[in-house]
């Protein structure tokens, strides 16, 4: 009677679950094979969809790489360290996760718009951000360095403090033993949130439109498009950029995957 039961459980909970896979798959597939191979070669060598989605790689790439420099020293910080108001610190990290991205471009216009202190500060120096690149990389940055930062935490969490301790007693530095010892443990977590907040960076529509709608990413020009010429127009930008975080997913899913089979 248990097995019974257990099976049909089982067959349910499939039922159930293959309803939500099939939710998530079939416009995707259907968006991918709405253009025939030519179309998507001829759109992608349409000189502004091109350049559209090289600029989306590009800002994304840089706002990982930000995200990077600034996120594992605090993701090691979370992960090791017990310190008054950390707590707080980890809502203001998974904050942007939450917050409307329209309304995340709001509050960015607000502290690097050309009116805001500290926008105006960063003109002096030549920088701008509304209708600019960096404008485009603080937006991607803003709403997706959660994913860098709790995937490093995470890596780190996983490696033996007392590994650490063990090199220190063997005369390495704490800077030595981060990097010889938890580094190289947490590489993992590391490189998943990385790609994980790349990834993600790609799709962002939200922040960017309102911070710079020009120059255009490929998430604007699929909009402007839709808005402008309608559906016809913008299926096969939206197919190309769909087989892209495709690409980009399987990487994400297939590199730790092989190195633990190659350890």
């Amino acid at each position: 009677m248990r097995v019974l039961f257990a099976n049909r459980l089982t067959v349910l909970f499939s039922a159930l679950g293959a309803l939500l896979v099939l939710f998530v798959a079939l416009p995707l597939a259907r968006t991918v094979t709405a253009s025939s191979p030519a179309l998507l070669w001829q759109t992608f060598l349409d000189p502004e969809v091109r350049g559209a989605i090289s600029l989306t790689l590009y800002a994304s790439f840089l706002a990982t790489l930000l995200a990077f420099i600034c996120g594992v020293p605090l993701a090691y910080l979370l992960a090791r360290v017990d310190f008054p108001g950390k707590g707080v610190v980890e809502g203001i990290v998974d904050l942007p996760v939450v917050v409307p991205h329209s309304a995340a471009g709001i509050a960015l216009l607000m502290v690097f718009g050309r009116q805001a202190p500290l926008g105006q500060a960063f003109g002096l120096l030549g920088l701008k951000f509304v209708s600019a690149v960096p404008g485009i990389v603080i937006a991607m940055l803003f709403v997706s360095l959660s994913f860098l930062v709790n995937g490093a935490r995470e890596g780190f969490e996983a490696v033996d403090p007392r590994l650490e301790r063990v090199a220190r007693t063997l005369g390495a530095s704490p800077w030595e033993a981060f990097w010889r010892v938890s580094f190289p443990l947490a590489w993992r977590g590391i490189l998943s949130g990385a790609m994980m907040m790349w990834a993600r960076g790609l799709s962002e529509f939200g922040a960017v439109v309102v911070l710079a709608y020009h120059p255009m990413v490929a998430p604007v020009l699929i909009y402007q498009r839709f808005e402008s010429f309608g559906l016809a127009s913008a299926q096969p930008v939206a197919a190309l950029m769909i087989l892209i975080c495709l690409v980009a997913f399987a990487a994400l899913r297939g590199i730790p995957r092989k190195n633990r089979r190659g350890r």
